[in-house]
């Protein structure tokens, strides 16, 4: 089995942490792990952003997560238990997983109220 890759928190990059968190299946399981404060197994993640996701693209998002020091993955039987660096995260950079979560939350507060305003099958003309 390969071992898992856990950057040290001195290797941690904001670059790293924004491309991580660029993708918005990775955002919202990211946003759902901060907000839950429990370790979490990937399988509770088979549903995001209202779609299924594979386990294979899933295990990819997981990866993703974890190499840019997001995440700490840990073997158990044929699961991973995850937890989120956060504490770790904002020694090194203050301000900066709040800064990013608030602004997923507006983001998606937006698009809800935009989805509730858009009756359902219209069209919007271009002329």
């Amino acid at each position: 089995m390969k071992p898992l890759i856990h950057p040290d928190i001195d290797n941690i990059t904001v670059e790293g942490i924004l491309h991580a968190l660029s993708d918005p299946v990775r955002v919202a399981i990211y946003a759902d792990m901060a907000g839950a404060g429990c370790a979490q197994t990937c399988s509770t993640f088979l549903q995001v952003v209202d779609r299924s996701i594979p386990k294979s693209t899933l295990s990819q998002h997981f990866r993703t997560l974890r190499e840019a020091g997001l995440i700490r993955s840990e073997r158990q039987g044929v699961e991973m238990l995850n937890t989120t660096r956060c504490g770790e995260i904002e020694q090194r950079f203050p301000g900066l997983l709040p800064a990013i979560m608030s602004a997923h939350r507006v983001q998606l507060m937006q698009k809800a109220r935009m989805a509730r305003r858009k009756p359902a099958g219209s069209r919007t003309s271009t002329g």
